[in-house]
């Protein structure tokens, strides 16, 4: 008999359902948009109820395309966007706030208050975060400060809060079951890395209650069953925040192998085994609990790659669509020493920097539209690099090749311009939806389907290596001049004195 796996991506930008059969076919995929709210500059939130409704929409377009019913299914797969996070009402299910999302630098100021009170060291030895408002805790007490009742609510018990992936498993379960796996639970701020477990004493310091927060599974656990309403139980039997899905995806299932997903957002991963590890700039994680096993991870993360090109596209009108960039980027043999650092937040790791703000640099008479669609392109490359160099700087391991996915690796320009930048070779894969592969994959495996770890692995396939053409002093002038432009932007907001 047939198995078949559905596979929920719900990201930043929009919300995506895929079907795939026993051997990773496509049988069925749909997509919606989400609404990006920008209630103030460097705010950015989502509404909880609208991620339900296109995500519910996409799931039955998906069984339509498919010609499939829920009753047809084997298991149901949820990757999400990680450290956003929103808190709603225990009885009614409506939420109190939207969900703030992770690139939204609105709880900046929580944060700082926690470092101020000596709280920094403390976070980085229990989650192996830095602190930053990126992640989870900050947005949730936000919203408990901001919200008229909402803290003494939470007292009383009336509030639920979580990430992404508890308020749909909540939903689709039909509000049965209240919990979230390890790797969502490390990228909150709250969650010991030893432990797998909610940090009680830095809970009590921030402020939030445990009972506001679900309980902590492995990746591979059943989650429970989507709701009966829906068709027939299906058990959801895998959970994975989007990185570590696509690292999963990836088959990076050894100390040493990594990834670049070139998303929204840009993240590197690497997967440092069954200890933990810890490098300056970039971020100790939980890559997945998966059969017992517990998997760590180095990450760093950069808040603009695929943003940088809808900002072109719609806010600039510089390109139509966004794989339109390779062919403009292509007109012209480099950026004429023009460089764009897209910090519109912030600046990600390993910098770390809320108060930099986005600067093109080194515009001249003759820079032209080109020079600057060509600079975007190639910011994703250097602070690909800035992060790499990072990880190296540690002496944990050798990265021999980097393999890359997401929507941007469809620009041939860019893969080559990574590989000459890191000097390094860039793969990628057959399949470059490998955050949704990943734990659809992982869910094959939970529920019988696939055999093993080594079964997943043998099946990733290259579809195209880029070597690098370019010599080491090429890329490391280049790079220089990156390194300058970034060091523009550090500390803006506080050097003209405007609110973050």
């Amino acid at each position: 008999m047939a198995k078949y796996i559905l596979g929920i991506d719900e990201g930043t930008t929009g919300a995506r359902t895929f079907i795939i059969d026993e051997n990773s076919n496509v049988l069925g995929l749909a997509a919606g948009e989400l609404t990006q709210h920008y209630p103030r500059p460097g705010w950015i939130e989502h509404d909880p109820m609208e991620i339900l409704t296109v995500q519910y929409e996409t799931m039955r377009a998906a069984l339509r395309q498919a010609k499939l019913t829920p009753a047809d299914l084997t298991a149901v797969a949820i990757t999400n966007q990680r450290e956003t996070a929103l808190v709603w009402e225990k009885d009614t299910g409506r939420p109190i706030y939207n969900a703030i999302v992770w690139a939204s630098r609105q709880s900046t100021p929580v944060v700082e208050k926690w470092v101020e009170k000596g709280l920094a060291d403390k976070i980085e030895e229990s989650t192996g975060l830095i602190p930053d408002a990126y992640y989870s805790a900050s947005k949730i007490a936000w919203i408990l400060d901001n919200v008229e009742g909402a803290r003494e609510r939470a007292e009383k018990g009336e509030l639920l809060a979580g990430t992404i992936d508890t308020w749909l498993i909540w939903n689709l379960t039909g509000r049965k079951s209240f919990v979230t796996d390890v790797s969502n639970g490390a990228r909150t701020m709250m969650m010991s890395m030893e432990d797998l477990d909610w940090d009680a004493e830095l809970l009590e310091a921030y402020g939030i209650p445990r009972h506001l927060l679900a309980d902590i599974v492995p990746s591979d656990s059943i989650f429970g069953d989507i709701e009966a309403s829906f068709g027939s139980p299906v058990p959801i039997a895998s959970v994975l925040g989007d990185q570590q899905a696509g690292l999963f995806g990836q088959a990076a299932y050894s100390p040493g192998q990594c990834k670049m997903t070139y998303g929204t957002a840009g993240v590197f991963d690497i997967n440092v085994g069954a200890e933990v590890a810890r490098v300056d700039g970039l971020t100790a994680s939980v890559a997945w609990k998966v059969q017992g096993q517990k998997t760590y991870e180095i990450e760093g993360v950069l808040f603009a790659m695929g943003k940088t090109m809808q900002w072109l596209r719609d806010d600039l009108n510089l390109i139509h669509a966004a794989p339109d960039s390779e062919w403009y980027a292509g007109q012209v043999p480099d950026t004429g020493g023009v460089y764009l650092v897209p910090a519109f937040t912030g600046l990600g790791a390993p910098a770390w920097d809320p108060y930099a703000r986005a600067v093109i640099a080194g515009i001249s008479n003759a820079t032209t539209r080109l020079h600057i669609i060509r600079a975007a392109v190639e910011s994703m490359a250097y602070q690909t690099r800035d992060l790499v160099d990072a990880f190296l700087a540690s002496g944990l391991h050798a990265i021999p090749e980097l393999r890359v996915d997401g929507g941007a690796v469809k620009n041939n320009l860019l893969c080559q311009l990574q590989a000459d930048i890191l000097q390094i070779p860039v793969v990628r894969p057959r399949i470059s939806e490998a955050t949704v592969f990943g734990t659809m994959l992982l869910s094959g495996l939970t529920t019988g389907i696939f055999e093993s770890l080594d079964h997943l692995a043998s099946q990733w396939q290259a579809e195209r290596v880029f070597e690098p053409q370019q010599s080491k002093d090429w890329a490391d002038a280049h790079y220089h001049g990156w390194r300058e432009a970034r060091e523009l932007t550090m500390g803006w907001t506080k050097k003209i004195g405007q609110e973050i």
